[in-house]
């Protein structure tokens, strides 16, 4: 099992980070960051898709087709925190090493955002005050760990509950699921 896991978080873990260190190279260097989260959370459900087939292939092959749904979720689980925790190390050092502009430049963005939707003066200085509060809880490498966690483990844990209700077994008989 712990092979399997470890197999399994280590390649989520690629694909979300290199899909994320490329977009958001991309996006720094054209200066807009519109749509790049939305790509950014399909690259994190395509990654963590993997807890399937490890999951699958363990309970088949390796348990006689028996799986819990808390052996499941547990697998899952672990594959989640492998893949989010090589997502955060990647991220800390793409922010640290190479672009540490970043927030500073997406928080304009977002400011120049509000100001061009037609909010009025005090919609205007409330999102500046709460893009300001985002980029004080940056000033700190453990907020950067928090927030960059907070981003990928999520989609994580609910791909894992997904994957694990899905892949429960409680007996094998054949193809047949007794539940």
């Amino acid at each position: 099992m712990k092979k399997t896991v470890i197999k399994f978080g280590l390649i989520a873990g690629l694909i979300a980070s290199a899909w994320m260190v490329g977009s958001i190279a991309w996006c720094h260097e054209t200066g807009t960051y519109e749509g790049n989260m939305i790509m950014g959370f399909a690259s994190m459900i395509i990654a963590f898709s993997l807890m399937f087939p490890a999951i699958k292939n363990y309970r088949d092959k390796q348990n006689n087709g028996v799986i819990s749904f808390g052996k499941a979720f547990k697998m899952a689980l672990f594959i989640a925190l492998i893949g989010s925790s090589m997502y955060v190390a990647a991220w800390l050092i793409d922010y640290y090493f190479f672009i540490p502009d970043f927030m500073e430049r997406f928080s304009q963005q977002l400011i120049q955002k509000a100001q061009n939707s037609g909010a009025s003066a005090a919609e205007i200085a409330a999102k500046i005050k709460e893009i300001n509060s985002m980029k004080s809880i940056y000033d700190s490498v453990f907020g950067v760990i928090l927030y960059t966690y907070m981003e990928i483990l999520p989609v994580g844990i609910i791909i894992a509950l997904i994957t694990a209700l899905i892949l429960k077994r409680k007996t094998n008989s054949g193809n047949v699921v007794v539940a």
